[in-house]
């Protein structure tokens, strides 16, 4: 075959491979947009991925948003598929109204969820908003588990300073808590907030705004909360056989 025939036809080939991509990237698009239900605030692609696929998915907005770090960096921050407890057979809406059925249906022991621990801002139950409104709404939705002398601890930054909820924490006995992802990096590393009783995160991952942003589609909350979930004295729990941490992607 001759040159000039040989390069028209490697030409042709290469465009073809071209037009395959660009139909499959315009697809996977598709079928993106088709999950992220902005009425509900829901993106409903959470509900059908398991561990490995949340691990993947993570790592990807990890790497994407954390341009600046050496591979050894990424490799730290990286939460593996084991870590992650499957959830998808629940099937009802990942909204805050099913939220205190849900935490009854994936606690080994519902009945203790509305218990707090004797000593003051050591929770059982954390949950991990993007930002101060929607933490707020969160604590309204978990306060069927409080009773008197165990408060849903408040720990994001909307309205609220740093040594308010030191104080906070360090005077009142709280079972569940709700922050966001930097502010309860900040907490845990004062030492006001206690991560010996966690018995599991609850990352609030399906939520999305009205642009269509949740959670991990934002550098400035992504970041903080794999480094939150990445934490050695939480990341050797996730797999401890007689004391874990549930790390679960509502």
């Amino acid at each position: 075959m001759a040159p000039e025939v040989q390069s028209k036809k490697r030409k042709i080939d290469d465009e073809g491979v071209l037009v395959k991509k660009a139909k499959k990237k315009q697809k996977k698009q598709r079928e993106d947009e088709a999950d992220l239900d902005v009425e509900a605030g829901l993106n409903k692609a959470f509900a059908r991925m398991d561990g490995q696929l949340l691990a993947d998915h993570i790592a990807q907005k990890t790497s994407r948003f954390g341009t600046e770090l050496s591979h050894i960096e990424l490799s730290d921050l990286y939460i593996s598929a084991n870590a992650i407890k499957d959830i998808t057979s629940y099937e009802k809406p990942r909204n805050l109204e099913n939220l205190p059925d849900f935490l009854e249906k994936f606690s080994a022991e519902p009945e203790k969820l509305n218990n707090a621990s004797k000593t003051c801002g050591a929770p059982h139950t954390l949950v991990v908003s993007a930002a101060g409104l929607r933490a707020a709404d969160t604590v309204r939705a978990l306060r069927t588990f409080q009773k008197k002398g165990n408060t849903v601890a408040k720990l994001f930054a909307k309205h609220f300073k740093v040594e308010e909820q030191v104080a906070f924490l360090q005077k009142n006995r709280s079972g569940m808590a709700v922050g966001t992802p930097q502010r309860l990096v900040d907490l845990i590393e004062n030492g006001a907030l206690a991560t010996s009783h966690l018995k599991r995160i609850i990352v609030d991952a399906s939520h999305i705004d009205q642009k269509k942003r949740g959670i991990v589609d934002m550098r400035e909350t992504l970041m903080p909360l794999v480094r939150l979930l990445s934490r050695k004295e939480l990341k050797d729990k996730y797999t401890d056989p007689d004391h874990p941490i549930d790390l679960i992607f509502y």
